[in-house]
């Protein structure tokens, strides 16, 4: 069984989510579609100037993931700035925010992404160590996990991961 995606961590969202050439008189145009974490990659590497470590950390994945991201939308801007392609911006596997996540039954902390809070509240999502149901945001404190800091954009970019309301389209 194929290992899944991990959740990567944006911090901006773009105002904009679509580009097209400005040359072209129809509508009909090949596109290229960029994921937010890819525009994501793109932000904090090329406009930010960080290092690939510190930008894999801000992502919260490791360098070799952040690298393939990072050629991957490279590849795609490039494609639509030398062919006249549009760019769409949309899906992908990211989240807003990462949860501190503890286990009541154990006391396992680890990171968690609020993706997975439907999961957890409705009893479906386990402690890795221990198996409980039992678990909580370490800054809710309250049971499941709080909507004061755990949260991820919804909206016109059509939730994380994916898009078009696909839990795997991308």
């Amino acid at each position: 069984m194929a290992r899944p995606t991990k959740w990567r961590r944006i911090e901006h969202i773009p105002a904009v989510e679509n580009f097209v050439p400005s040359d072209r008189e129809t509508e009909e145009f090949d596109k290229n579609t960029l994921k937010l974490e890819e525009l994501e990659a793109l932000r904090l590497k090329d406009l930010e100037g960080l290092e690939q470590v510190e930008c894999a950390e801000k992502m919260k994945v490791s360098r070799p993931t952040f690298q393939r991201i990072l050629f991957s939308a490279r590849k795609k801007v490039a494609d639509s700035l030398t062919k006249g392609k549009a760019i769409r911006i949309e899906g992908g596997y990211y989240t807003r925010n990462i949860c501190p996540a503890k286990c009541l039954e154990c006391g396992h902390n680890w990171k968690e992404s609020f993706e997975n809070m439907e999961r957890i509240n409705r009893g479906e999502y386990t402690c890795p160590e221990c198996g409980s149901q039992n678990i909580t945001c370490s800054r809710g404190g309250k049971g499941g996990f709080c909507r004061a800091h755990c949260h991820r954009y919804r909206g016109r970019f059509r939730g994380g991961r994916g898009g078009r309301g696909s839990p795997f389209h991308g």
